[in-house]
C-alpha cells in the first residue's frame, strides 16, 4: 500500500519540485497539502501550490491555507533565492482552475491524523508554524502520527541565511522548538548537511522526458542555479525539499543517527541555530533522527525516474 502523507509547504522553487515528486510517486498517497508563510507569503505559497497541482494534473488533492506569519516574529521571506513569486518567474501566466479548500491548515492536519491514527506521515518543507499551532491546540497529536520528516536545520556546517541558521528554522525558531519538544515517536531531520549533497544540474534537467515538466523545471531553477554557482562555485542547485519527500519514499537514501536537538531562540548572533548534542554532553534523551549521509546518485535517479513516469 502507498504511504499516506500530508505535505506542509511554503511553495518556493524546491518545494514545488518536492510536490511534483510526491504526486508522481506510486509509493505515496498524498492526502492533502497545507501551506504556510515562509519563502513567500502564505497567499503566494497557496497560489503556487495550486499551480503546481494544475501542472501535474492533480487537482483532486486538497490544499488548505495555514499560518500567515510566524508564531512570534516578523515575516522573513526569501525572495533572493526564489524570486518575487516564489517560482523563479515560471508559470507566471498560469491561472489555475484548482482552488484551495475552506478551512485552516493546522485543523486539517489534526483532522487527518485523527482519522487514521498511526498511519500518517507529515512531510514538512517550510517553517514549522502550522504543526506548532496544531500542537498547541492538541498536544497529544504525536500519538496519532507515524512519522514527521522535516527539511530544516544544519548540524555540522554553516547556515544558509545566517552563519549558523538554516532558513526554515530561522523563519520560526519558536515553532521548531515546539515540534522538537512534542515527543513525536519518529522525527526525522533532513538538513543542509545532506541536502547540499543532493544537487540538480542542467544535465539532470535535460534527462526529463515530459516537455512541459522539463521546461518548467528549467525555467524555475535558472536563476536558482545562477545564484548557487555564485555562492558555492558549483553550477547546480540544492534539492532541499525534494530530498525530504524522497526519504518518505525510500528511507534508505539517508543514514541517520539519534541525537538530542534544540533550537536557539534568544541569541544576538545565533537565533535559529539547531543545536545538536552529538557527544551527549547534556545527557538528554534523543528526540530526532538526524540524516548524516545521503546516496545522492540514487536520489537523483529516483527523482528523474519518478518525474518521467
Amino acid at each position: 500500500m502507498a504511504k499516506r502523507v500530508l505535505l506542509d509547504v511554503d511553495t518556493g522553487i524546491d518545494d514545488a519540485l518536492g510536490i511534483l515528486l510526491a504526486v508522481k510517486s506510486r509509493q505515496l498517497d498524498v492526502v492533502g497539502i497545507t501551506t504556510v508563510c515562509g519563502n513567500v507569503s502564505q497567499q503566494q505559497a497557496t497560489l503556487n501550490t495550486c499551480k503546481i497541482l494544475e501542472l501535474a494534473g492533480a487537482r483532486h488533492i486538497p490544499v488548505y491555507a495555514g499560518a500567515t506569519a510566524p508564531l512570534l516574529r516578523k515575516k522573513f521571506h526569501e525572495h533572493r533565492v526564489h524570486g518575487q513569486d516564489g517560482l523563479g518567474g515560471a508559470l507566471s501566466d498560469l491561472i489555475p482552475a484548482k482552488k484551495p479548500e475552506e478551512g485552516f491548515a493546522p485543523d486539517y492536519i489534526l483532522a487527518t491524523a485523527l482519522m487514521t491514527p498511526g498511519e500518517l506521515t507529515l512531510i514538512m518543507t517550510g517553517p514549522l508554524t502550522n504543526l506548532a499551532l496544531a500542537l498547541q491546540k492538541f498536544p497529544e497529536l504525536p500519538q496519532y502520527v507515524e512519522e514527521v520528516i522535516f527539511m530544516g536545520g544544519v548540524v555540522r556546517g554553516p547556515g544558509n541565511v545566517t552563519p549558523v541558521a538554516e532558513y526554515n528554522i530561522y523563519a520560526d525558531p519558536e515553532a521548531a522548538r515546539l515540534v522538537l519538544e512534542a515527543g513525536f515517536p519518529k522525527l526525522t531531520q533532513i538538513g543542509l548537511d545532506v541536502t547540499r549533497k543532493a544537487l540538480l544540474t542542467e544535465d539532470h534537467i535535460r534527462q526529463l522526458t515530459d516537455p512541459l515538466l522539463r521546461q518548467y523545471v528549467a525555467d524555475s531553477t535558472a536563476a536558482y542555479i545562477d545564484r548557487y554557482e555564485f555562492v558555492n562555485g558549483v553550477r547546480a542547485c540544492a534539492m532541499h525539499d525534494p530530498l525530504a519527500v524522497a526519504v518518505a519514499i525510500e528511507p534508505q537514501l539517508v543514514e541517520t543517527q539519534s541525537y538530542s536537538m534544540d533550537v536557539e531562540t534568544g541569541s544576538r548572533l545565533c537565533d535559529g541555530q539547531t543545536v545538536c548534542d552529538i557527544q551527549n554532553r547534556l545527557g538528554l534523551q534523543p528526540n530526532v533522527l538526524v540524516a548524516e549521509t545521503v546516496d545522492s546518485q540514487a536520489f537523483m535517479n529516483l527523482f528523474i525516474e519518478t518525474l518521467n513516469r
